[in-house]
């Protein structure tokens, strides 16, 4: 007599056997894939030296564009406050020659520019891994993070005092805070494009004689609340923004203070998220030295001060 299978049975004994090799590899194969996730992981040290490197090829740039008076100067939109916001090839090229270095040496970790490249060349260079001295004296261990953890943002042009100024949080930075701050009638400095709505905003905290800086380029007026060896630097004791601010004028500023135990949030006290939207639409405080959370306090109701 012939021996006849089921095929209901055979269909029932495959999925058996399927399923016993899944439970056997299953934990392998997701142990290979956790260890791969793990893998992409970037050393903190190592992507300041980058940032450095990436800056100063920009800025070389800039200086190149400058000196063949090739800006092709154009308008690129308008700020909230009707302001043109102009855009030149220099912010494009420098924008190429930064966001590619960081890309091609870390491709896995997201980078956001002010500026594109569409239809513009691509650089194909890699950063050499060579951590200046500089650095490897202040930050003498690597601070190892998951990749998909860092968001860096790029603001290709702004002022040229701002390439002087490092910092990494919880480990070291080439500027430092000034001997003092005058925190009972502190002087501040503001955005030169709506300085009055500042001026105003200020007054009602710190009273009417509050001395105003008004000044550009959200990094210098950062630095102004540092000890910048420089006599024609403006000094100010705080730094307030009362508008919108896109994330990339504010987050190389906010890691300088942070690492050199300054405070910059919203006018509300809270803590600036750096992920998601460029936009920043709570306003800005930034202080260092200063009892900041008594600044927030002081501060009226931006709705009902403007």
């Amino acid at each position: 007599m012939g021996i006849r299978l089921s095929p209901l049975g055979v269909a029932v004994f495959c999925l058996l056997g399927l399923g016993v090799i899944y439970h056997l590899y299953s934990g392998v194969i997701a142990s290979r894939l956790a260890a791969l996730r793990q893998g992409k992981t970037v050393d903190l040290r190592e992507l300041l030296a980058l940032s450095v490197e990436a800056a100063v090829l920009g800025g070389r740039e800039v200086k190149r564009i400058r000196e063949e008076n090739a800006l092709e100067e154009k308008a690129k939109g308008k700020t909230k406050e009707g302001a043109k916001e102009m855009l030149t090839i220099g912010d494009l090229r420098s924008h190429i020659k930064m966001y590619h270095l960081i890309k091609n040496t870390f491709p896995y970790i997201k980078v956001n520019s002010e500026e594109h490249d569409h239809a513009m060349a691509v650089e194909h260079n890699v950063w050499n891994h060579v951590i200046p001295n500089e650095i490897l004296e202040k930050i003498k261990e690597p601070k190892e993070v998951m990749a998909d953890s860092i968001t860096v943002w790029i603001d290709p042009l702004d002022a040229t005092q701002e390439y002087i100024a490092w910092a990494m949080v919880s480990g070291g930075s080439n500027v430092k805070p000034r001997k003092s701050y005058n925190e009972k009638s502190p002087e501040i400095i503001v955005s030169r494009s709506h300085a009055g709505k500042v001026t105003s905003f200020a007054q009602k905290a710190f009273g009417n004689h509050t001395k105003i800086h008004p000044a550009a380029g959200a990094g210098y007026k950062v630095l102004s609340l540092l000890d910048i060896p420089d006599e024609n630097h403006e000094k100010a004791d705080v730094y307030i923004h009362v508008t919108y601010i896109k994330k990339w004028d504010i987050c190389a500023g906010n890691a300088l203070l942070k690492a050199l135990g300054g405070h910059m949030t919203t006018l509300k006290g809270e803590e600036i998220d750096y992920s998601g939207s460029e936009r920043n639409d709570a306003g800005l405080l930034a202080s260092i030295n200063i009892n900041h959370k008594l600044l927030v306090e002081k501060l009226p109701d931006l709705q009902e001060s403007t």
